[in-house]
């Protein structure tokens, strides 16, 4: 045993003596002396000793710039992700503005072609009205002209019967010259009766003459109405095409923000009827006082005028739904979307029911649309929280918050400061936590915030 004990040591101190070995060209062996006042000692240092402290040295220096390197990354990256995030929100503002000046043109642009079409709608009844009275006119002209022809016949009648007495009175003259007196005076009346027909035959003709001259007047006239007419036709129906692309380049924008925000737009419009029309507002349906075949202008007159309604309404609906960022300051960045995530307090997987936000303490909270404030105050895990009641069944929730500004009770507007932000409750940071439920249900904030950054 203590053999077998001897050469284990042995074998020990061989692999020692090469390892030295090896190293020795690289690292001799070296003394370090330490001297005191009475002796002197050293101590050896050998190369496997010498190759072991440097290892060791390399190891912690290259530690050391890794992990330098690290921190020195993980800053520059910080950085660059808040001038990002700058940058974003100046992208999103821009696109914010442009929507708002869209919008804005675009209704500037509806109104303008309602007062078109309203302008278009009078000159049609004028010109209805033209119309009419010269259909009037000609009938009345017509029916004067066929008095006037039958008068005529009558005359020419009478005068061919005239001329047929005095034919005859000739004749009777010629067979009885004997009795000259008496024809003399037959010859006088019937030639002051045939002056008497030649009158009446110029009068009759000078007064065909003049109605014919005023029918073919009200024919031209008649003609020329009937031109502007078709034209003022086209014109307004330029106008309605343009009204109906602009309802149609409006509304589509509208339904889609609805429709990604996951409403009911059918419940929405009539709730939002129901309340309008217990103050009688809204565009009323058009109406025409005229005469005339007017059918296919009233009908598209009244789909635009429903599509302007519509359009109304949408934007009614809009200013109660919480369109709207819960923060606008600078310096914020979203840190957790709604959805199943890691819980940062014990790292399991749980539903986040809203969307966080993190920036500096204080931060103004706002809120995102008009409403009763439900509740103000702590909540548990939420700490100092704000809940807000919208209309359509939708309520607001903002949690961690520093101070509160608002009370239970309380009626606030779009944009109100209800709160700032803070770090209450169960937080691993300053944060805003921002919740929207929809008949109780937590839903997706996103569509709802984003509604806010491209259409209004």
């Amino acid at each position: 045993m203590p053999r077998g004990g001897a050469t284990g040591t042995e074998q020990v101190s061989r692999l020692t003596d090469q390892i030295n070995a090896a190293f020795e060209r690289h690292l001799p062996e070296r003394r370090l002396f330490l001297k005191s006042e009475h002796e002197t000692r050293f101590i050896r240092l050998r190369p496997a000793t010498q190759a072991l402290a440097l290892g060791g040295g390399v190891a912690v220096v290259s530690w050391s710039l890794v992990v330098t390197a690290i921190l020195l990354a993980d800053t520059v990256g910080s950085g660059n992700v808040r001038d990002q995030a700058q940058r974003e929100q100046a992208l999103y503002e821009a696109r914010l503005n442009e929507m708002a000046e869209e919008r804005d043109s675009s209704a500037q642009e509806a109104r303008q072609a309602q007062e078109r079409f309203n302008v278009a709608l009078s000159r049609v009844s004028e010109m209805q009205s033209l119309l009419l009275e010269s259909e009037d006119r000609r009938a009345e002209l017509e029916t004067g002209l066929d008095v006037v022809q039958n008068t005529l016949r009558r005359v020419m009648n009478e005068r061919d019967t005239a001329l047929a007495d005095v034919d005859s009175l000739e004749v009777a003259l010629d067979e009885e010259s004997d009795t000259a007196g008496s024809t003399d005076t037959r010859l006088s009346e019937a030639q002051q009766t045939l002056a008497f027909v030649s009158d009446a035959l110029s009068q009759v003709a000078e007064e065909r003459d003049d109605f014919a001259m005023r029918h073919a007047q009200s024919k031209r006239q008649a003609d020329h109405i009937a031109m502007e007419n078709r034209l003022m036709e086209d014109r307004n129906d330029r106008i309605f095409t343009q009204l109906e692309e602009a309802v149609q380049v409006s509304m589509e924008p509208l339904e889609k923000v609805f429709r990604d925000a996951g409403l009911e737009t059918d419940r929405i419009l009539r709730e939002v009827r129901n309340g309008r029309s217990a103050d009688a507002g809204g565009l009323q349906p058009v109406s025409f006082s005229t005469k005339g075949d007017l059918d296919d202008d009233a009908l598209r007159a009244t789909d635009i005028m429903d599509g302007l309604d519509e359009i109304d309404t949408y934007r009614t609906a809009a200013e109660k739904v919480p369109f709207a960022e819960p923060i606008r300051s600078g310096g914020v960045r979203m840190t957790s979307r709604f959805g199943t995530r890691n819980d940062p307090k014990t790292g399991a997987r749980r539903m986040h029911e809203g969307v966080d936000w993190a920036g500096p303490r204080g931060t103004p909270i706002l809120a995102t649309s008009d409403g009763t404030v439900v509740h103000a105050g702590s909540k548990g895990g939420y700490g100092r929280s704000v809940k807000i009641r919208h209309a359509f069944g939708i309520e607001t929730f903002y949690a961690h918050l520093h101070t509160v500004h608002v009370q239970e009770g309380e009626t606030v507007s779009r944009g109100d400061h209800i709160g700032d932000m803070g770090t209450t409750g169960r937080s691993t940071g300053v944060h805003l936590h921002y919740e929207v439920r929809l008949d109780g249900q937590a839903i997706n904030p996103m569509p709802y915030v984003e509604a806010a950054r491209d259409v209004f």
